[in-house]
């Protein structure tokens, strides 16, 4: 099994775009709904996109999950029983490859 690295770029282009165009949609969706509840119930004025986009941002940073405050529950059972299956080789280069992209202090999937 190859582990390394090849094909990374592409992923993580593909998920800075991807939410970029979520920050942008999510974006639009809190215009319209603003705009379309607001302004009769609480006699507020319109909005526009980007300052909906920046209240979802402002949102975000005083109530999302911030650095260190996440709760990683760590890899999953299906990820685990895939270690345990793996040959004695796999799991040494499985390992070497861990090591590599998250540094020494991080485990292994399937150990206790």
């Amino acid at each position: 099994m190859n582990y390394g690295r090849k094909g990374r770029r592409p992923r993580v282009f593909l998920f800075v775009l991807l939410g970029l165009l979520a920050v942008l949609l999510f974006g639009w969706i809190v215009m319209l709904l603003w705009n379309a509840i607001l302004p009769d119930l609480l006699n507020t004025k319109h909005i526009s996109y980007w300052q909906a986009v920046g209240l979802l941002v402002l949102s975000k940073i005083l109530f999302g999950v911030g650095p260190g405050k996440h709760h990683h529950k760590g890899p999953s059972e299906r990820l685990r029983q895939k270690f345990r299956n793996m040959s004695e080789d796999e799991r040494k280069e499985f390992r070497e490859a861990w090591r590599q992209r998250c540094g020494q202090w991080r485990r292994f999937p399937g150990e206790e």
